[in-house]
């Protein structure tokens, strides 16, 4: 296990990528994308939990790439909704459907519940796999608050402009990355995983 100086971070969705890259910025790695693998074969998340599916997303990536892997599968459960969209949260309007059309969708759906109904969570789990494809770490983050009427605000991506954390008034997008990568979902799980990631290299550094 020597040489881990690359971690390969399993998506090709930029904003992700931003946000992993700043909040693991600290560790003495190289981070690469799946941009950088471009003959990689999509993995596909089959499985019913976010644990299962980014483990599965962490495994495929390693084996294909023979790069240390992190990867993650996050989505937004709304309760009135029965906990929906769940993990199929990224294809919840269809396979090609867009930020805007899975938000407009979910507003939809939501329509006529007044704010005290509209309680959600963000949830992320986050996989480490080794090049063998053996998930090393698990992680997972959560954050509660409620889903707006409308969306609001410009930064973020994905469900982030009708998301608004407990605790604030402003909805993901409003707040900006430095206060949103502070109290997500995925900056709980990645608080997480950079203290693996932070043994991981030190033990190999020692040996």
């Amino acid at each position: 296990m020597n040489g881990f100086s690359e971690l390969l971070i399993a998506t090709r969705n930029e904003g992700k990528l931003i946000e992993v890259r700043e909040m693991l910025s600290e560790l003495p790695l190289q981070f690469l994308s799946l941009r950088d693998f471009p003959d990689t074969v999509t993995v596909d998340e089959t499985a019913t939990s976010f644990a299962e599916n980014a483990s599965l997303k962490a495994r495929g990536y390693a084996l294909q790439t023979g790069a240390f892997t992190l990867a993650d599968d996050s989505g937004l459960e709304v309760d009135a909704l029965g906990r929906e969209p769940g993990v199929r949260s990224a294809r919840y309007a269809g396979e090609a459907a867009s930020d805007f059309d899975r938000v407009q969708r979910l507003l939809s759906n939501l329509a006529g519940f007044d704010r005290t109904a509209r309680t959600a969570r963000f949830v992320t789990a986050v996989a480490i796999a080794d090049p063998q494809g053996t998930i090393l770490n698990l992680s997972i983050g959560t954050c509660e608050g409620t889903i707006t009427e409308t969306p609001r605000g410009e930064n973020g991506f994905g469900y982030d402009p009708i998301f608004i954390p407990r605790g604030y008034e402003q909805t993901f997008a409003e707040l900006g990355s430095d206060i949103k990568n502070r109290i997500s979902h995925r900056a709980d799980a990645l608080e997480q995983t950079g203290e693996y990631l932070r043994s991981l290299t030190g033990e190999m550094a020692a040996g």
